[in-house]
């Protein structure tokens, strides 16, 4: 996949000599595998006055966080639906891939420091107009896997935090995961998953790995189903829950999300027997939406 960034550009609760809000780009990298520490990501940040908000100012914003940069970037996330013309101008006009995604962990933890500690020590502060940043999508009607990939058959388990930190040393075909620094959790926290089983195994982890995978999801509407969201606003069913006991494991799995700061994760496996993994997700929900 290359290197990927995360990406925000919007106004602050910080006011310029104008008494008009500042903006202000973020960048950072995505952290893509579990044992990069947060402190190794690259990160980028400048202030833009309202009357400059345009893409040209971002696209030469851009290419200074490209060349202050170790490894440049081939794909770009965002999450702020508001943006969206803005910034995928900015990165086709510069040859980047501009993805809308629910998958921003590492700069929603970087933007909700910056709301904490940076932004409240500036003289122009306003506390009235400081805002948590926030995952904001249209919710599509949730679309059937393709035939050819649907899994046979599923389980939910748990792992604790401390033996997902050995992650990186697991046989897995197609995977990303981020530093559970990232997240809030002690080492012993059960961190709840959903494991796959299929005789296709690799085609559907392949299938998957081209998604932008956001988490998973019960809805426990008519009829009952898992969902799987991604991208800005996809959903996807994973499996429809057509008895008490599956609605029931369904729902512990929303509980223990809750517990560990939203962490899960999606894993495919060939069957329950299987050492490796053709497939495996860390995913967080709770990016404010």
């Amino acid at each position: 996949m290359g290197t990927v960034w995360e990406l925000d550009f919007y106004s602050r609760p910080i006011l310029d000599e104008n008494q008009k809000k500042l903006w202000e780009v973020l960048v950072c990298e995505s952290p893509m595998t579990i044992d990069r520490s947060p402190d190794d990501l690259f990160r980028y940040a400048k202030y833009c006055t309202n009357s400059e908000v345009n893409s040209i100012w971002l696209g030469s914003a851009l290419q200074e966080a490209i060349a202050q940069a170790p490894s440049p970037p081939t794909t770009v996330r965002f999450f702020r639906r508001q943006m969206n013309n803005m910034i995928v101008k900015t990165c086709k006009d510069l040859g980047l891939e501009p993805v809308p995604s629910r998958r921003t962990i590492a700069l929603w933890n970087w933007l909700r420091d910056r709301n904490e500690t940076v932004y409240p020590q500036d003289p122009n502060f306003q506390a009235a107009a400081a805002q948590s940043p926030t995952v904001r999508y249209l919710a599509q009607t949730p679309q059937r896997l393709p035939d050819a990939v649907e899994g046979k058959q599923w389980a939910i388990v748990t792992l604790e935090a401390a033996a997902l930190q050995e992650m990186s040393e697991w046989e897995i075909d197609f995977s990303e995961a981020f530093p559970l620094e990232l997240a809030n959790l002690e080492p012993t926290t059960p961190v709840p998953g959903l494991l796959v089983f299929s005789d296709r195994a690799f085609p559907l982890a392949a299938w998957m790995s081209g998604l932008e995978m956001a988490f998973l999801k019960f809805d426990p509407g008519i009829p009952p189903r898992l969902l799987l969201e991604s991208g800005a606003n996809n959903s996807w069913i994973l499996a429809n829950l057509t008895d008490k006991t599956t609605q029931a494991e369904a729902q512990n799995l929303e509980d223990l999300k809750k517990q560990a700061d939203g962490v899960h994760f999606l894993a495919v496996q060939g069957d329950p027997d299987s050492e490796s993994f053709n497939g495996f997700w860390l995913l967080k929900e709770g990016l404010g939406v």
